[in-house]
């Protein structure tokens, strides 16, 4: 890889893969696809093929995941013996529609179902016993965890002893020593032959409903009744999974794709609210849409503290209903940002020189709320490329999220560290955690020796990965939609980036605060382009440097032209 130095960011050229020619000819693609399939391990034409037409028949058989047919009967047997069912869910964005989805499949089935998400900042995530008597106590014979429970076993055990029972559902790593105590279905268990490890939480929900209504219908549940029609579901789907930011490959990226091409004729007034409010059309909704405007506003009323709001939205039926919560939701998303950067400058005025220069962050302060630092941390994450801690301090107790950066396993880390901690969980780049104030400098101690141990200086400098280079003149609306035919693009398969060597800076101007409008000149192409929160490199008029870049279709009026995202940008 050729690798350019730009400010604090590191450019990384892949070079042409010697597969490029061979897949032009035998996968029927142009040298641009080729490339950027090859840049992201794609070189087998079947392989390709399947990225590039993604199929719902190319789901893979539910009943292949261990616990599936355990689980699946457990639910039918309830159902036959007329119990209520409790979806029991999570806060976030995949949780809700993870929730939402089964909830009103199960409800259409006409089966008793009530729903129960935990408070973010009472509760916490996942099961607890106080949640566990209450469900009782409204009458439930079965409970069903969506994205959650698969570190639960001491709730599972009180459910079956009130008398109910348990099936848990659940795409979290298991602890170590995991024995189920009910039906589990989870692809990471030993001994799982599913070969897709990657869903979402609501992914796998939706697994769950079609593995339950194909044993329905062989059971003859649909004689005298109409069989629910499952891409009526496929919007949740590729809402929770785009929030959850799971690799979009394999059954991921056929779920998405569905399922944002389900988006235009959805059938949920919530959904519809929502992506009226985040000013996303109908028929032209992206991945990113999705993934950046919609599902913070969802994830927005959980942070602040009313976890049913979101779940409200989802399972609305009637449209002024929906239009109502949208709302309420979107002042709600303002206030989080407000708060979100309150805290954030909080945290930036902590950060001393001598922290700057340490490999890792963690941080702690009385009074944080809670509910917005992951995104807190997500953001110093950004800002200096290095694991990051952040924490609420209440009663002399520190509750608190972590980000990582690759190369460094944030939740191996604390696993080395968990006498400091009174509870933790998460996953390589992300983790929540709870210690006693008590052993703040232990841990702050113990996570930058971590990272001495596994992160190198040249891991703390963030890198762009370059697919291409991309000269203005070749830079055309065909080009674009080729680049398209790649979509939907997020974790795994990221947004293709190309650079541009001594483009010319014609015009530039700052746009709300933050950001540039540009127009550009190589050789004679002229295009325009926009630079996300480059306002503090203005002016750049007369400048010439090298660029890094997306193009994108501007819309305007009914005409299409050429417009670039600008990513990164010369010294």
């Amino acid at each position: 890889m050729k690798t350019t130095l730009s400010g604090r960011k590191q450019w990384e050229l892949t070079p042409e893969s010697s597969r490029v020619p061979h897949l032009v000819r035998e996968a029927g693609v142009t040298p641009l696809q080729a490339r950027l399939l090859a840049n992201r391990g794609l070189t087998d034409t079947h392989a390709i093929q399947s990225f590039l037409s993604p199929r719902l028949s190319q789901m893979i058989d539910p009943m292949r995941m261990k616990g599936m047919d355990e689980g699946v009967k457990s639910i039918v047997m309830a159902m036959e013996e007329h119990e209520k069912i409790t979806v029991f869910g999570d806060y976030d964005a995949d949780g809700l529609t993870a929730t939402a989805l089964l909830a009103t499949f199960l409800s259409h089935l006409g089966i008793s179902v009530e729903t129960y998400i935990p408070d973010r900042l009472k509760e916490g995530y996942g099961l607890n016993e106080t949640a566990i008597k209450h469900i009782r106590e409204n009458g439930t014979g079965l409970i069903i965890t969506v994205d959650c429970g698969i570190s639960n076993d001491k709730e599972v055990n009180l459910a079956k002893r009130l008398g109910m029972g348990v099936v848990i559902t659940d795409h979290h790593l298991a602890p170590s020593g995991f024995q189920p105590q009910c039906p589990v279905i989870n692809p990471h268990q030993p001994g799982c032959s599913f070969p897709f490890k990657s869903l979402s939480g609501v992914g796998l929900a939706f697994f769950l409903a079609v593995g339950l209504r194909a044993v329905l219908r062989k059971k003859g549940w649909f004689t005298s009744g109409i069989e629910p029609d499952m891409r009526d579901y496929l919007d949740f789907v590729a809402l929770g999974t785009m929030a959850d930011r799971v690799p979009l490959l394999g059954q991921n990226r056929i779920l998405v794709s569905a399922g944002v091409a389900r988006m235009a004729d959805s059938i949920w007034p919530g959904i519809r609210a929502l992506m009226n409010v985040a000013g996303v059309g109908m028929k032209d909704v992206s991945s990113d849409d999705l993934a950046f405007r919609v599902a913070p506003r969802l994830n927005a009323p959980g942070r602040m503290g009313d976890s049913l709001m979101g779940l409200r939205i989802l399972m609305a039926e009637k449209p002024v209903e929906a239009h109502v919560l949208a709302n309420k939701i979107d002042e709600t998303n303002v206030r989080r940002r407000v708060l979100e950067q309150e805290i954030l400058d909080q945290a930036l005025a902590m950060i001393d020189d001598r922290m700057e220069s340490m490999r890792t962050l963690l941080l702690a302060s009385e009074n944080w709320h809670t509910g917005v630092l992951g995104i807190v941390a997500s953001r110093l994450v950004d800002r200096y490329h290095k694991p990051v801690m952040i924490a609420a301090i209440r009663d002399g107790i520190a509750v608190g999220s972590g980000r990582s950066i690759d190369g460094f396993n944030l939740h191996s880390a604390m696993k080395r560290m968990s006498h400091c901690f009174l509870r933790f969980g998460g996953h390589s780049h992300a983790a929540g955690f709870t210690f006693a104030v008590s052993q703040l400098e232990v841990l702050r101690k113990g996570l930058e020796k971590e990272g001495e141990a596994h992160l190198q200086p040249k891991d703390l400098v963030p890198t762009i990965r370059v697919d291409s280079e991309l000269s203005f003149q070749n830079i055309t609306l065909d080009v674009i939609h080729q680049i398209h035919a790649l979509a939907p693009f997020g974790e795994g398969n990221p947004e293709p980036v190309f650079m541009a060597r001594s483009v010319k800076v014609f015009e530039s101007r700052v746009v709300g605060d933050r950001h540039l409008k540009l127009r550009l000149g190589q050789g004679d192409q002229a295009l325009d382009a926009i630079a996300f929160g480059f306002g503090n490199r203005h002016p750049l008029k007369g400048v010439s440097t090298d660029f890094l870049f997306t193009p994108e279709v501007n819309r305007w009026k009914g005409t299409e032209t050429v417009q670039l995202k600008i990513l990164d940008l010369g010294q």
